[in-house]
C-alpha cells in the first residue's frame, strides 16, 4: 500500500511553468537587407526574416507555385527561379537555405 501512495503524492507533485510567455529570438526579429533578386518578391526595406518567409509564402500561394501532389516542393515562376539559383523546383526546406543567401 505505501508504494501506491507515494506514487500518486509523486504524481501530484509536478511542478507547473507559471503560465510565463514565451519571447521571440532576438536573431529572428533583427531587421535584414534582402538584396534585389528577393527584393522583387518581399520588398526592398529591411525586414525580419521571420516576415521574409511569411511574404515569400504569400508570394507562392497567390501564383499557386505549390506543387499540387507534393505540397513541400514549389514550382519556380521567373522571380523565384533567380532567387533558388536558377533551379526550376525546389522543396520548402532548401528555399529557406537558398533565401538566406539573399539576406544581409
Amino acid at each position: 500500500m505505501a508504494k501506491k501512495t507515494a506514487r500518486k503524492a509523486a504524481k501530484g507533485s509536478k511542478k507547473k511553468t507559471g503560465g510565463r510567455k514565451r519571447t521571440a529570438n532576438a536573431a529572428f526579429m533583427r531587421p535584414v537587407n534582402p538584396d534585389a533578386t528577393v527584393a522583387e518578391v518581399v520588398g526592398s526595406k529591411p525586414i525580419p526574416r521571420t516576415e521574409v518567409t511569411k511574404r515569400l509564402w504569400a508570394y507562392i500561394k497567390k501564383n499557386g507555385l505549390q506543387d499540387k501532389k507534393n505540397r513541400r516542393m514549389i514550382n519556380a515562376d521567373d522571380k523565384l527561379k533567380a532567387v533558388f539559383g536558377g533551379k526550376a523546383s525546389v522543396n520548402m526546406f532548401e528555399m529557406t537555405k537558398l533565401v538566406n543567401k539573399h539576406l544581409n
